[in-house]
């Protein structure tokens, strides 16, 4: 069974000593959060993550949850429902929501990083509590008054869960073919009628009430995505006045069976004339649900980051201890029968790999959660539009890229164990069939591509990325003369310099072929990702020589940046080189003429 330690050290050198968290709270409005308490936080997420959760993560993935057919109830793994009393009964669902709905207030980005122990230690579960934070959010921007009294402070206290039920059997990412019915009845409810799939703890066991945030059609609604309403579905019907009553006319047909999370629930529910109230304005419902959707995929970027996290720990111990052969140049331990498979160069390369993904993504991830509380509580109104358009414009990378390293270093890591890592004893098999859901949920890593290219580029004529931008160079100016990043300024300057390079050509060529936005992006979005990254490398080498960290840690950020810029960035060529070719290649063969 693999193992895991919250790795606290590395995450408060990327809240403190690199992105400067204590000095930007009071600007922020949390006067009353500083680095003691955020510290004491974090200590107390490690040790639910590690002792309660952690646990727990191999027996989710044996037993599963298991449906009831008669009667549509789920019942999650052994240990998962306690599990969650002591989530809620600590107070970890309402830790970043408003004190004006029960919540503690603390700042996002603390959110986030408890959020990565989370997935680090047992994905499946964290999945139950996932969408509820989501659903607050959406309720507290786009509800009624009512509506906020009523279903966000049993939300925010996790008392009930919440759900996104987007995805229809006809319909995955295109939801203007979305078929479910709203009927408006006299009382001022619809009656919801439809089959979503792929619902994320549609069912289960572990709280008395879910709150589902439901896409539907009203009867006047026009065709397409902007024909679509967004409606709160409890699985309970709630009144007006918060009372509870009856069970709604909805029920979990099935349970999909899943390559991994196999103790997070998947669930087909049928709505069949359930009584929900419409959110926000009338066929409006798709600007309303990103501001769930949003979160939720910064949300899945951290699972990506959790999990790579757990797996590099585990090819670390593993490769340490494994006596396998001796070094190339010569004997490192002449008393032992063999080395530690760590001397080996190409186990080297696959661990630092996985140490150059996971430290610098972590900061890319934190910097995303400290810019969602900028957007929120600056009192500039500038720093707030700029906050905001670096959300915009770093969520797609995030989750993007976090979920496909994600996908290399959990392998990376099987890799490391050999035979040893297919097997299910060492739990690194797990690990790599979990991680394989973070590009697809939420989006694919094609839609990502897509929405950072045709959206957050060309739509909003790269408003995000001249606000990055101005970071890099910014950056370089005022290291340039700094010795300790000395072999990093110029290299990542060059990136940003052909990354404006990239992005005028990919805004020109979609200019005169649209097919060239599709035939860009995915490269165009790994190489955002890579470029994202140095600049992130450069600034932790920098944070680490003026911290009064240990030699060896900081020892270990130079080496690390130095082999991400040696060994990693380099991808970029690749990336770029594909995103000149332009579409013709990708475009040219007839679709019969596939199969030869």
């Amino acid at each position: 069974m693999s193992k895991y330690k919250a790795p606290l050290r590395d995450m408060r050198f990327a809240l403190h000593d690199v992105l400067g968290l204590e000095h930007a709270l009071p600007a922020l409005g949390h006067d009353e959060v500083g680095r003691e308490l955020v510290d004491a936080v974090l200590e107390e997420a490690a040790r639910f993550a590690e002792t309660v959760l952690a646990p727990l993560n191999e027996v989710g993935d044996r037993e599963g949850c298991t449906h009831d057919k008669a009667t549509g109830d789920v019942t999650t793994p052994s240990g998962f429902k306690e599990a969650y009393a002591q989530y809620v009964d600590a107070g970890w669902p309402g830790l970043t929501a408003p004190a004006e709905f029960g919540g503690q207030g603390l700042p996002h980005v603390t959110g986030f990083v408890q959020k990565e122990m989370v997935d680090s230690a047992n994905l499946a579960w964290g999945n139950f509590p996932l969408l509820g934070h989501g659903a607050t959010e959406a309720l507290r921007q786009h509800g009624e008054d009512w509506q906020r009294e009523v279903f966000l402070k049993p939300l925010v206290d996790g008392r009930w869960t919440g759900t996104m039920c987007l995805t229809e059997p006809h319909c995955g990412t295109d939801l203007g073919l979305l078929k479910t019915r709203a009927e408006p009845g006299p009382d001022g409810t619809y009656a919801i009628t439809g089959t979503k799939i792929f619902i994320t703890a549609g069912e289960h066991d572990m709280a008395p009430n879910i709150i589902h945030l439901v896409l539907a059609r009203l009867p006047d609604a026009p065709s397409g995505s902007r024909g679509i309403s967004l409606f709160v579905v409890p699985k309970f019907k709630v009144d007006r006045e918060g009372n509870v009553g009856a069970r709604n006319a909805l029920v979990c047909g099935s349970l999909e069976h899943k390559m991994g999370i196999h103790g997070s629930a998947t669930c087909v529910m049928n709505f069949d004339g359930a009584e929900g109230y419409l959110v926000g304005q009338p066929h409006k419902g798709m600007s309303h649900m990103f501001t769930m959707m949003n979160a939720a995929r910064l949300a899945v970027g951290l699972q990506g980051l959790g999990l790579s996290e757990r797996a590099l720990q585990n090819a670390l111990a593993y490769s340490r201890d494994r006596l396998q052969s001796r070094s190339l140049s010569g004997p490192k331990l002449p008393e032992k029968p063999a080395d530690p498979i760590i001397v080996h160069p190409d186990v080297r390369r696959m661990l630092l790999t996985c140490k150059a993904l996971v430290e610098g993504g972590r900061v890319m991830a934190y910097h995303a959660g400290l810019m969602v509380d900028t957007a929120e509580g600056a009192s500039d109104a500038g720093e707030r539009e700029r906050a905001e358009a670096l959300v915009e414009f770093m969520t797609p990378i995030v989750k993007g890229c976090l979920t496909e390293w994600g996908i290399e270093c959990t392998y990376h890591a099987l890799q490391c164990f050999g035979g040893h890592g297919y097997i299910a004893e060492h739990g690194m098999e797990q690990l790599a069939r979990d991680a394989r859901i973070t590009t697809l949920y939420e989006g694919t890593t094609g839609i990502q591509a897509l929405d950072l290219v045709g959206r957050k580029i060309l739509k909003l004529q790269g408003a995000g990325l001249k606000a990055f931008g101005a970071m890099v160079a910014g950056f370089c100016r005022e290291q340039s003369a700094n010795p300790a990043v000395a072999g990093l300024v110029g290299p990542l300057a060059d990136k940003a310099r052909e990354w404006e390079e990239l992005t005028v050509s990919v805004a020109k060529a979609a200019a005169a072929n649209p097919e060239e936005v599709g035939a860009a992006s995915y490269d165009y979005l790994m190489y955002s990702g890579y470029v994202t990254l140095a600049y992130w490398w450069a600034r932790s080498v920098a944070a680490a020589e003026a911290s009064d960290q240990p030699e060896a840690f900081k020892a270990g950020k130079r080496e690390t940046a130095r082999f991400y810029f040696e060994r990693v960035l380099p991808r970029t060529l690749a990336h770029a080189a594909a995103i000149r070719s332009g579409a013709g290649s990708l475009m040219s063969l007839d679709a019969d003429h596939f199969d030869g």
